[in-house]
C-alpha cells in the first residue's frame, strides 16, 4: 500500500506543472531631452507559452531617495497607473503583453524625473526571477554616449582592414598580370629565334655554274 501512495505521489509530481526562471531584460541607461517624450523598454524570456495571466510592475526611486514607489501595474488584462505619483498623467502603457512585452511611456520629462525604474514580470507558472532596473537621466543636451564613439571607432578600423585587403587582392592581381605578360613575352621571344637559327639549305649546281666560277 505504502509503495502504491509513493509510486502516485511520484507521477502526480511529474504531471504537474514545475515553475522555472523567467528572465527580465530593460535597458541600461536612457538619455532624455527635457519636456520630451522617452519609452522604458520591458520583456521577459520563459520558457512557458504566454500566459494569460501574464503581469508585469514598474516601480521608480529617485536619485538621491532609498525607497521606491509603484508607479504602473499590468494584471488581469488591464492597465493601472498610479493616479497619486510623479508619472500620474504622465504615464502611458504601450507594450505588447501577448508578445512578452511590457514596456511604458513617460511624457514631458522634467529634472524630476532622474532616477530608477525597475521592471518586474510573471508569466505563472514561472514566478521567480529578478527585476530589471534601467536608469533615466535628464538633459539641456544630450551628450554624446560612449556607445557612440566606441562605434564610430570599430567602424574606422573595419574599413581600415577592409581598405587593407582590397588592396592586398588588387596588388596581387597586378602582380599576378605581370608575371603572366612577361612569360607571354619571353616564350614569344624564344619562338622567333628558333624559327631564325634553322640551317641554310646548300645552293643546287646548275648546268652553268661551272662555267660562271
Amino acid at each position: 500500500m505504502l509503495a502504491f501512495l509513493a509510486l502516485a505521489l511520484v507521477a502526480l509530481v511529474g504531471i504537474a506543472p514545475q515553475s522555472q526562471a523567467i528572465v527580465i531584460y530593460t535597458g541600461w541607461e536612457r538619455h532624455a531631452l527635457v519636456g520630451s517624450d522617452v519609452r522604458l523598454s520591458c520583456s521577459f524570456f520563459s520558457w512557458r507559452w504566454t500566459s494569460e495571466d501574464v503581469t508585469f510592475s514598474w516601480s521608480y526611486r529617485p536619485d538621491g531617495s532609498r525607497d521606491s514607489i509603484s508607479i504602473f501595474h499590468y494584471t488581469g488584462g488591464a492597465p493601472y497607473v498610479d493616479n497619486k505619483g510623479p508619472f500620474r498623467d504622465r504615464l502611458e502603457f504601450i507594450g505588447n503583453p501577448s508578445r512578452r512585452d511590457g514596456s511604458i511611456l513617460i511624457k514631458n520629462v522634467d529634472y524630476n524625473d532622474n532616477g530608477t525604474f525597475t521592471c518586474d514580470a510573471k508569466n505563472p507558472p514561472d514566478i521567480v526571477g529578478r527585476p530589471s532596473s534601467v536608469r533615466l537621466l535628464v538633459f539641456d543636451k544630450l551628450p554624446v554616449q560612449a556607445g557612440v564613439i566606441t562605434g564610430a571607432i570599430i567602424g574606422a578600423v573595419l574599413g581600415l582592414l577592409v581598405l587593407i585587403v582590397v588592396i592586398y587582392y588588387l596588388m596581387r592581381f597586378l602582380v599576378a598580370r605581370r608575371v603572366f605578360n612577361l612569360s607571354v613575352s619571353k616564350h614569344g621571344k624564344k619562338g622567333k629565334g628558333k624559327e631564325g637559327s634553322q640551317p641554310r639549305q646548300p645552293r643546287r649546281a646548275t648546268p652553268f655554274s661551272f662555267f660562271s666560277s
